[in-house]
């Protein structure tokens, strides 16, 4: 009776070391394929309220693909950065957020996650990564560029390729019924996006700023500058006066032929879909010191939250692993948010012809940086719109003092 007993135990013990065995062995299995979520959950809370409801549905594809429960955060307002650090500083941060630029990744830096060994990571385009401190703290929502849009019936692309050229050119549409360049008054269109330049074909354009801000320079001393007064000075004396030209009437008048060129960005497609275009565009660089490269930017960057424990750091990495390199992902990426793939790896089909020209010149490498990520708060609309207001207002002002003005500019804004 005895003997039976411990045989009928010991088969009960074996058989549920079979069945552990079993469901461990799954368990693993299902770990290392990245099929199982094993009951976790992430956190995203970023900045583009455009594409939340598109980021929701793709949280939802990965968790039932994946298992791993994603929350999408909802931000209200323009005020995300204050949201961002309220709710790290009260420990309850996401497990992704999003960072602009290298100015915000100072203040956050004991929040970023180095990314630098992760294998998605290497299809970055050149220069798109956000970089501090030697580390790849964040990667690219996608990608914008501005320069030269122009009429390919109107402008040969080998005139405008450098400074001289590009004034000449200018001059060539003088008495004709045709204008040569529009800008407009707005003031990113007036200034802001061209008073790049300058700043952006300087050796490290970020270390130049912080010299300005520290009063270790000035841009009226400064070579590129120099030439970005000349420059300007001519354009001046070769267009229509942008004060008196709106961002819709700049669209349209290049849209119906009446300008050759604009100073715009990828963007500015979608206005033309109230034209009917019957000519080819194209985008190029804008030629200040003969610059060949288009000026690229990217809006946002995606952060992972590194004072979360080791397994919801990982879970945030391989959410965005999966995004950038599955074809779920990538699909999201380009046709829902619409974005211009800031990855190698990310196919875009279709793009729009200014679009295009971003993709091609970011994955070749062939950009320079946006400066105006760096600018002191208001800059722009405060005290440069002010002074290109004043310039192209009074003609007898020189490109030189253009400059100083744009000095006394930078000085008011940073008191």
């Amino acid at each position: 009776m005895k003997f039976r007993k411990s045989l009928l135990l010991l088969l009960s013990i074996a058989v549920a070391l079979v069945l552990a065995a079993c469901n461990g062995g799954g368990d693993d299995n299902n770990n290392e394929e990245g099929q199982e979520g094993d009951g976790q959950k992430i956190t995203i809370f970023q900045s583009k309220v455009e594409i939340s409801e598109a980021l929701e549905a793709l949280a939802t594809e990965y968790e039932e693909e994946t298992g791993v429960e994603v929350e999408v955060i909802g931000t209200t307002g323009d005020d995300y950065f204050q949201q961002l650090q309220i709710k790290l500083n009260s420990n309850q941060g996401p497990s992704i957020f999003s960072v602009r630029h290298i100015t915000e990744a100072e203040k956050l830096q004991s929040y970023l996650h180095d990314m630098s060994g992760a294998e998605f990571v290497e299809h970055v385009a050149p220069n798109m990564a956000l970089e501090y401190d030697g580390k790849i703290v964040g990667v690219p929502y996608g990608v914008e560029g501005f320069g030269l849009v122009y009429n390919k019936d109107l402008i040969n692309p080998e005139d405008v390729a450098t400074q001289e050229g590009f004034v000449e050119t200018l001059e060539s549409f003088n008495g004709t019924d045709v204008a040569g360049l529009s800008l407009a008054q707005e003031a990113y269109f007036l200034i802001g996006h061209i008073s790049n330049y300058p700043f952006s074909l300087q050796e490290d354009n970020y270390a130049y700023v912080q010299s300005l801000n520290n009063g270790e320079t000035t841009m009226s001393e400064t070579a590129e500058f120099q030439a970005f007064g000349d420059l300007m000075e001519d354009i001046r004396a070769n267009i229509p006066s942008p004060l008196d030209i709106s961002y819709d009437e700049q669209i349209g008048d290049f849209a119906t032929g009446k300008t050759a060129m604009i100073h715009q960005g990828n963007w500015a497609y979608g206005m033309f879909a109230d034209y009917d275009l019957d000519f080819e565009i194209g985008m190029l660089p804008f030629p200040l010191l003969d610059n060949d490269k288009l000026a690229v930017g990217v809006g946002s960057n995606w952060a992972v939250n590194g004072t979360k424990d080791e397994a919801e750091v990982q879970a945030a990495t391989d959410f965005l692993n999966w995004m950038h390199t599955s074809e779920t992902g990538q699909r999201y990426i380009v046709e829902e948010f619409g974005f211009v793939p800031a990855f190698t790896n990310i196919a875009a089909e279709n793009l729009d012809p200014l679009s295009q020209a971003v993709l091609d010149a970011t994955n070749a490498g062939q950009t320079i940086p946006w400066s105006h990520n760096y600018y002191p708060a208001n800059l722009v609309v405060n005290d440069f719109t002010p002074a290109a207001q004043n310039f192209f207002l009074t003609e007898d002002v020189t490109g030189e003092e253009f400059i100083e003005s744009l000095d006394a500019a930078w000085d008011n804004a940073t008191k």
